[in-house]
């Protein structure tokens, strides 16, 4: 059964954080030209607003709650197990979940790469952060 009374919630905010900070390097030095060019935009096309930031933060919240979850049911632990967790949920439920709505809205396989990049490499992130520190 899925129990959250378990949950080491100090560990989920600090890999929430993480998996946040990760996406303005993600977005921004690392892939965000690309990531631009994949959406057919420019920096001046962007509006400024909170809402996509807001969102993101909630759902990384979620994500990781979830991922914190499955791993205390599964009763995995430590940094490598944490750490191997984390990419076999982000390749098998987002990244193959965004696949299919890469296909079915044309997306392209570029955007797909950095979107889906992103979300498995913050599970990873995120499941050997809960995995140090359960």
């Amino acid at each position: 059964m899925l129990e959250f009374v378990g949950i080491n919630w100090w560990a989920v905010l600090v890999a929430t954080v993480a998996a946040f900070a990760l996406g303005g390097l993600w977005y921004g030095p690392v892939f965000g030209k690309a990531w631009m060019a994949a959406i057919g935009k420019t920096e001046e096309d962007i509006e400024p607003s909170p809402a996509p930031f807001i969102i993101s933060a909630i759902t990384a919240l979620i994500t990781c709650i979830v991922v914190a979850a499955l791993m205390q049911m599964t009763g995995t632990t430590g940094l490598a197990s944490g750490a191997l967790f984390g990419l076999i949920t982000g390749i098998g439920f987002i990244a193959t979940a965004m696949a299919s709505d890469s296909t079915f809205c044309g997306w392209g396989v570029n955007l797909w790469l950095i979107q889906a990049g992103y979300r498995v490499s913050y599970s990873v992130i995120m499941g050997a952060i809960i995995g140090v520190w359960p």
